[in-house]
């Protein structure tokens, strides 16, 4: 199969490539540097001429809400667009569990915005939604730090090792379309509050952190179901302990 895939050169989408090499796949990796453009539409029509599937993992290169927000409506209007002329018969994209339990985020409304675009474009598709990545623990702590303090809530988190969010990708990548979302999350469920300390002990940072119910992840208040599964999903197969063990210090 002739699998493209938009940010096929970030952290998911080069591991996706590879998984899809590995497999015996065409794998394109598509960025702007490959003269692949999803906000102005340059190059999309040519790079998916002949491919089996588009595989989308690209993310806004600000965070800024209204940035965001435009990106993700742009940039996959663009590829639907782009999809429907080439004939591509499946439209995979990367999407975050409990978005649409959190209306408050200054990001994830973007990503609802996005699954709502693909899922009413009438195109065969699977959304691969996933909780947080175990790489931005550390940007995590540094978002949510107050006068040298750590704030974090203790409600349920459960994040997940990049590597195995990318070959959940690439594995949905080469399956038939469901038309609907399948969910991934790490293997372990702790407290958002005691990961971010885990995270932060590995590394040798002693800033403290503080238990607060009202601690807000980018703008969102949360309970025990916001950033979690709910219902149905797969585990990925690298334990958090294992993987802190494994960058410890770096």
């Amino acid at each position: 199969m002739k699998i493209v895939v938009i940010g096929g050169t970030g952290l998911i989408g080069s591991q996706v490539v590879s998984h899809l090499e590995k497999a015996g796949h065409e794998a394109v990796a598509a960025s702007p540097s490959s003269g692949v453009n999803t906000l102005t539409g340059e190059g999309l029509n040519e790079v998916l001429t002949g491919a089996d599937v588009l595989v989308d993992v690209a993310n806004s290169p600000s965070f800024a809400p209204d940035d965001v927000l435009n990106f993700f409506t742009t940039a996959t209007t663009n590829l639907i667009e782009a999809v429907r002329a080439t004939g591509v018969g499946h439209y995979v994209a990367l999407s975050v569990v409990g978005s649409d339990r959190s209306p408050q985020s200054t990001y994830l409304p973007a990503k609802v915005a996005q699954e709502k675009l693909i899922r009413e474009s009438g195109l065969p598709y699977t959304v691969v939604r996933a909780t947080q990545f175990f790489e931005f623990l550390g940007a995590i702590a540094d978002s949510a730090t107050q006068d040298g303090k750590v704030h974090m809530a203790p409600v349920a988190f459960q994040p997940i090792a990049s590597a195995d969010v990318a070959k959940a990708v690439a594995d949905a990548a080469v399956a038939a379309p469901v038309n609907g979302a399948v969910e991934v999350a790490g293997p372990d469920r702790s407290t958002f509050d005691e990961v971010i300390r885990q995270a932060l002990a590995s590394k040798g940072d002693t800033r403290e952190v503080v238990t607060d119910p009202k601690a807000p992840y980018f703008g969102q208040v949360m309970n025990d179901e916001t950033i979690v599964p709910i219902g149905d999903y797969d585990k990925g197969a690298t334990k958090l302990a294992d993987w802190l063990a494994a960058h410890a210090g770096k």
